[in-house]
């Protein structure tokens, strides 16, 4: 399992979908209290990640994994934890989780499944800029 000292959260994301990218950068600009650490999945610890993530929960997200207090969150859990750790407004938006799983699950595998058709995608990860570079793990 992968250990963090300071328990902050850490976000897998799929460094060259230009959705997911864009999403790091959303949550770069509303996360008030720096809280998130972020990692590519195709990073070594990302990779260790999805070897963790398989082995739980017998699937592998390659759009985001959100590892949290020794717990790992994958497909649209990991979306409303997000919204809920950025707190303020957007915790309002982890009210979605009285859908049923499979209904949050389906939409969010099926914006999954399309991303690089609709975004694009980058042929290389992106690279931080020197004032984010402590919230990145590699």
């Amino acid at each position: 399992m992968i250990i963090l000292e300071s328990g902050r959260p850490l976000l897998f994301f799929d460094g060259e979908c230009n959705l997911c990218n864009g999403i790091v950068q959303f949550i770069i600009r509303h996360d008030k209290k720096k809280l998130f650490l972020f990692a590519t999945l195709q990073s070594g610890i990302g990779e260790r990640a999805k070897e963790e993530v398989q082995s739980i929960y017998h699937c592998c997200p390659d759009t985001v994994i959100l590892f949290y207090k020794d717990k790992y969150y994958i497909k649209s859990d990991a979306a409303i934890m997000v919204f809920r750790l950025l707190g303020g407004f957007w915790s309002l938006l982890s009210f979605a989780r009285v859908m049923p799983r499979g209904m949050r699950n389906g939409l969010y595998e099926w914006i999954s499944r399309n991303r690089y058709k609709w975004f694009g995608k980058r042929n290389e990860c992106m690279v931080p800029t020197p004032e984010l570079q402590s919230r990145f793990i590699s």
